[in-house]
């Protein structure tokens, strides 16, 4: 299992940008970009092994890993 599958990985549909939008909410908001949804969670996926790369090669900890419950209260205060 690689470092990031521990990370919740979002693509959802933007109506104001005309594309599939991805973005990993422990680590960054609206990474990737594109017109294929699969194409997006790919690139996202990418993202976010870069992500902790960068952050371990900063010697800085990486941000907790979302539980399920707490990534549905999130969901919930962004409603």
């Amino acid at each position: 299992m690689a470092k990031g599958d521990r990370y919740v990985k979002v693509v959802e549909w933007s109506d104001e940008d005309n594309c599939f939008i991805g973005s990993c909410p422990e680590l960054f908001l609206g990474g990737c970009h594109g017109e294929d949804a699969k194409q997006v969670f790919a690139e996202l996926c990418e993202l976010v092994e870069e992500a902790i790369e960068t952050f371990e090669e900063a010697g800085k900890p990486l941000p907790q890993p979302l539980s399920r419950s707490e990534f549905g209260n999130l969901l919930q205060r962004s409603a």
